[in-house]
């Protein structure tokens, strides 16, 4: 028994035979469904000979005709049509030419990666040179276009008050202007909308903070309060807050006070505050004591030599009296 050995073939035409075999397969299939519908006839099919040569036709009159048909029969100035040759190469278009030519050069000589390319087959020299042509071949048009027009009488200005027809009517110009008007009014009226907005929004955020300052601070106040009552603090220097002065500060001191400084405390006030007490613990403090049940710390007040004047009401009262003292 001989075996036979399966040669592999690459995926590559494994797939384009598949592709082939697949589509023989699709023209079997349509083909035997035409001739199921009885569409394929003897005579379709016709196999040409290639030994038969086709007669080639050119008939020179026809095609006269037919390109005098289609040419339109109308002045030049409503073709603009001209064959014109090429303007001449302006010096700059020629120095221009040298400089780029210059620079592929270099750039092939500085870089031996990039292969040699020759200036008459560079692409890159190719179409710069193939714009210039166009636009040699444009200015060309352009020249001999006016130089008819001048002699046809034909002006290539616009004059100063020339005025064109507008595309458009007034009417439909009006349209579009009351447009854009409402949509520039409805936009800054959005916009107003907007920053009245942002305004309120601030105005609250700025309120809050406020608000907050004002808790704060009158929390601090009255923990600092509490704290006096306590006896922790010794004085009440936290009442005198330089963000709110008190209206005594603002009042202006008399010329005494301005003089001699602090307003001197009597001694009687001096007295009290040293029996009494001045804030901190007052529970117990009017109690008797031993010093003061024997009255060894107790302190006479001096008794003043000469008396007061009296008040003016007082002088005018005690004036009545002696006159009616008199008159009895």
């Amino acid at each position: 028994m001989v075996k036979m050995k399966r040669k592999f073939k690459p995926e590559s035409e494994e797939s384009a035979s598949e592709s082939e075999l697949s589509s023989e397969m699709d023209s079997d299939a349509e083909l035997q469904q035409a001739f199921a519908k009885g569409l394929l006839k003897p005579g379709l099919n016709v196999v040409e000979d290639a030994s038969v040569k086709r007669q080639k036709i050119y008939n020179k009159e026809r095609l006269n005709e037919k390109l005098e048909s289609l040419i339109l029969k109308m002045p030049w100035v409503e073709r603009m049509d001209l064959v014109t040759d090429k303007a001449p190469m302006a010096p700059e278009m020629a120095v221009q030419i040298e400089r780029e030519e210059q620079k592929r050069e270099n750039l092939f000589k500085g870089n031996h990666k990039i292969p040699y390319v020759a200036p008459e087959v560079d692409p890159v020299l190719n179409d710069f040179k193939r714009e210039i042509e166009f636009q040699r071949q444009a200015q060309g048009a352009v020249i001999e276009g006016m130089n008819r027009l001048h002699e046809l009488g034909i002006e290539t200005r616009r004059p100063d008050d020339y005025f064109a027809e507008m595309a458009k009517t007034d009417e439909h110009m009006q349209k579009v202007r009351k447009f854009l008007v409402a949509k520039q009014e409805g936009q800054a009226k959005s916009e107003r909308v907007r920053q009245l907005r942002e305004q309120r929004k601030m105005a609250k955020i700025l309120q809050k903070q406020t608000n907050e300052k004002r808790a704060a601070e009158k929390k601090k106040m009255l923990d600092e309060v509490k704290a006096f009552r306590k006896g922790k603090l010794k004085n009440l220097d936290f009442l005198n807050d330089d963000t709110e002065p008190s209206s005594s500060q603002h009042k202006p001191m008399k010329k005494k006070q301005l003089s001699k400084g602090k307003p001197k405390v009597s001694a009687k006030r001096v007295a009290r505050d040293a029996k009494f007490g001045f804030g901190g613990k007052k529970r117990g403090s009017k109690r008797n004591t031993q010093e003061s049940h024997l009255g060894i710390n107790k302190k006479t007040m001096k008794k003043g030599g000469k008396p007061q004047r009296p008040g003016k009401t007082k002088r005018a009262q005690q004036k009545n009296r002696s006159k009616n003292k008199g008159s009895r």
